[in-house]
């Protein structure tokens, strides 16, 4: 009925390695009845192979290290993996190769494993991603830990002009300041102390410097001015795109009498200029705008397969997605039932974040569509899934439960299963029990709020999460609301 995941390296849903690659609950119930070498094994390959689509905003760190612990896995291929050869001739990359497996350690160490802190230091010190590294001992090391690390993380920089720049470029970049704070108070080491406090003044020297010589673009204080400075930017291609900048700049010069001057921009105008002024007069609600958008967005071959855009086409469409007003909600119900194109899908997007229950069809059918045409990883699916949630499509529950087991992003799961509370009357019983052991902290709290305590499965982790070092505070809130008293749940 839909089509499948085509992600090679993400394995079918239905195996233990696809649903720990996933970070399915279900995961890592599998992996503890299943033989410990095949878990040893699953987990292995997701922690030193990334499965996440996107790293930077998809959680797996301590739903692997969980597995980890209560499979009393040793740490040999985790270290094998970050001190290969590989990790020494990386020069871009790093972060994905061994972020991973180094967030894996740094949850590991909240769980009071020694062994895990010892190769965290050690990397910290000799490996190329030592900066992840050191972010993961700011949060779990003690001071004395950390001050010992000072003098070989800073012998990576040479004391030259150029060394001196890498390292203030390094201690501004620091997700977390504590390490850097700590070397600079260090009084076993002056002589520290003392470069890290001239490249602090340097580089706030540095800073009021470029604020008050700033160099940037400036466009002329008039629309046409405005216009043709979008317009410079197509010169650039790998340049940013000025598009929302020259918005904003309209909405500050723009006045009633510049109206037929932008809708003729709007209608017939070199493209990047063509794009300014449809943003600027749709963030109005201006009464031509929605045909103007219609014509730009229209692009032959467009269809709700998410196949890339011309960027005129995608910035309409992208307007036409803010806008908020009556009339572009009546326009996206017309080309949402009748248009089979890019438009179409966006204005059932529209729908499914504004529109109400009258529009429950039209999404739904959309969210269908998207799915037969994108399979479960589109990202077209997103607002889709929240709009039949929203508005509470009972029917949608078949296609939802298809989403939530077969994509392969964690974050596009986690919203299928808010959505599948609100619309599928199973949820309790089902897929909330497994989404207690879900990669993602979202998905566990929904999971706490909802899971049916009949299940002797549920009371019993609500209990170890309520105890759990590593456990995120908005998790723990909600398990202590089901585990109260007046909430009829054993405590």
């Amino acid at each position: 009925m839909f089509v499948d995941s085509v992600d090679s390296d993400i394995a079918p849903s239905g195996t233990l390695l696809g649903l720990l690659q996933r970070g399915r609950g279900d995961g890592t119930l599998h992996a503890l009845a299943a033989p410990r070498a095949e878990a040893l094994a699953a987990l292995r390959h997701c922690v030193l192979r990334d499965p996440r689509r996107d790293w930077q905003i998809e959680h797996r760190s301590l739903y692997y290290a969980r597995l980890h612990t209560e499979l009393e896995a040793g740490l040999d291929d985790i270290e094998a993996h970050l001190f290969h050869p590989d990790d020494l001739v990386l020069t871009e990359g790093a972060e994905e190769r061994t972020g991973l497996a180094l967030s894996v350690l740094g949850h590991l160490v909240s769980y009071g494993d020694d062994d895990a802190l010892r190769l965290l230091r050690r990397y910290a010190v000799a490996g190329a991603n030592w900066q992840w590294a050191l972010d993961e001992l700011a949060v779990r090391d003690d001071d004395d830990g950390l001050r010992a690390l000072g003098p070989s993380l800073l012998a990576r920089f040479a004391p030259t002009p150029e060394g001196d720049a890498a390292l203030g470029e390094a201690a501004r970049d620091a997700f977390e300041p504590r390490p850097w704070r700590l070397w600079a108070e260090d009084p076993a080491h002056p002589e520290q102390a003392e470069r890290l406090r001239l490249l602090q003044e340097r580089g706030n020297f540095d800073r009021w410097q470029r604020q008050l010589h700033t160099q940037g673009p400036r466009p002329g204080w008039s629309v046409r001015e405005v216009l043709a400075w979008a317009e410079e930017d197509t010169a650039r291609p790998a340049g940013p795109h000025r598009e929302a900048a020259a918005a904003r700049c309209l909405a500050a010069v723009a006045g009633p009498d510049d109206r037929p001057e932008l809708l003729a921009a709007a209608r017939g105008g070199p493209d990047a200029c063509r794009a300014a002024a449809l943003r600027h007069l749709a963030e109005r609600d201006d009464p031509d705008v929605l045909d103007l958008l219609q014509a730009a967005a229209t692009h032959p071959g467009s269809g709700y397969d998410g196949a890339p855009l011309p960027p005129l086409a995608a910035s309409a469409l992208a307007s036409f997605a803010r806008m908020r007003g009556a009339a572009a909600l009546d326009r996206a119900r017309r080309w949402a039932a009748h248009r089979e194109d890019a438009l179409g899908l966006v204005a059932a997007q529209l729908l499914a974040t504004r529109g109400g229950p009258c529009d429950a069809d039209a999404v739904l059918a959309a969210l269908r569509r998207t799915v037969r045409e994108q399979g479960p990883d589109g990202d077209d699916l997103w607002p889709l899934v929240d709009g039949v949630g929203r508005l509470a499509v009972q029917c949608a529950a078949p296609v939802l439960r298809h989403v939530y087991r077969e994509t392969a992003s964690s974050q596009l799961r986690g919203r299928t299963a808010r959505a599948l509370a609100a619309t599928d009357p199973a949820f309790p019983a089902g897929f909330a029990v497994e989404c207690l052991w879900d990669c993602e902290e979202s998905t566990r709290e929904l999971a706490a709020e909802h899971a049916t305590t009949g299940d002797a499965r549920v009371v019993e982790r609500l209990r170890r999460l309520a105890v759990d070092p590593a456990e995120q505070a908005g998790v723990q809130s909600a398990v202590r609301g089901r585990l109260s008293p007046d909430a009829g749940t054993p405590g």
